[in-house]
């Protein structure tokens, strides 16, 4: 199983960060693997059980994923993504920091049948992805929500 993790911190409160990152949706703005990301059901609030249908490229492929929010909850957020090669899981912490939130970023994939045999080959690509990760989210949440903190204004 391939695991990644990056620590990041924005500077709007914990509640605008997990309503945001709660609609999956935002990947295309902050995942740079995701080329599209559509819910399964359009106009539905994110909730517990809303499907997301991703397609990303890695190493000049693309995949199609089908995502479900599976945990939410003040502090955290997880989705699992499902197609017949991989099991991709994208796990969230929040907690406030600075007057801002610090946000845990855990990514797991595990591969299915012989591709399985690619995970020792793929660590290192998916470290760049998280590196990747942990510019392109706080940057698409400022862009989203606008900065915070002294003379910040708000859109």
């Amino acid at each position: 199983m391939i695991k990644v993790e990056r620590v990041m911190q924005s500077s709007r409160p914990c509640d605008e960060v997990v309503a945001y990152l709660a609609d999956f949706s935002h990947a295309e703005h902050w995942d740079p693997g995701t080329i599209t990301c559509e819910p399964v059901d359009a106009g539905a609030p994110p909730e517990v059980g809303a499907q997301w249908l991703n397609v990303s490229s890695f190493r000049g492929r693309r995949t199609e994923l089908r995502y479900e929010l599976t945990r939410m909850s003040s502090d955290r957020l997880t989705f699992v993504g499902r197609n017949k090669t991989a099991t991709s899981t994208d796990d969230l912490h929040f907690e406030p920091y600075s007057g801002g939130t610090r946000i845990t970023y855990r990514a797991h994939v595990e591969f299915h049948g012989i591709a399985r045999l690619a995970t020792p080959l793929l660590q290192k690509e998916f470290e760049r992805l998280g590196d990747e990760v942990s510019e392109q989210l706080p940057a698409a949440l400022d862009k989203a929500l606008g900065p915070s903190g002294p003379g910040a204004r708000r859109p």
